[in-house]
């Protein structure tokens, strides 16, 4: 870094920043942070960013943090969209959270109790299918079997 005064500024936001990037039930705060960390280049945030390629269950901050990490030249391999169910067992989960509503239950109560639920995995789907999250949510719900 080039001053003290550089230093304290990042030293200021950088715990913030590294709470924010290990929000496990806020893509978009990950998503943010990341982006936020990229005016940084050190060990810490190249650290950090690494794990978030690594392990992040977003495509989207994944892929954040690998072009920051390619930007500073770091050797990084891409990530990989995971294709499928990205939680095990996640048609069970959802067949239980509809078991547990009313029978005259809508789709919005549906969504409403997975959320509080499982933000969790409302968190990793609404990240995976942006703008289309609702509708696969709907579908998923319609077909889901309550027998």
């Amino acid at each position: 870094m080039e001053n003290n005064e550089t230093q304290q500024e990042f030293a200021d936001v950088y715990e913030q920043l590294k709470v924010a990037a290990n929000r496990t039930s806020d893509w978009k705060t990950r998503l943010a942070a990341v982006n936020d960390l990229g005016a940084w280049k050190n060990q810490q945030t190249i650290d950090l960013l690494t794990h978030r390629l690594n392990n992040d269950t977003v495509y989207a901050v994944q892929e954040a943090a690998y072009r920051r990490l390619q930007e500073w030249g770091e050797n990084v391999q891409p990530p990989v969209r995971k294709e499928g169910e990205l939680v095990k067992g996640l048609t069970k989960i959802l067949v239980r959270i509809k078991k547990s509503l009313p029978a005259d239950h809508t789709y919005n109560d549906f969504r409403e109790k997975l959320h509080k639920m499982r933000v969790d995995i409302y968190d990793i789907y609404e990240g995976d299918k942006g703008a289309e999250f609702d509708q696969w949510l709907e579908q998923k719900w319609a077909s889901l079997s309550t027998r």
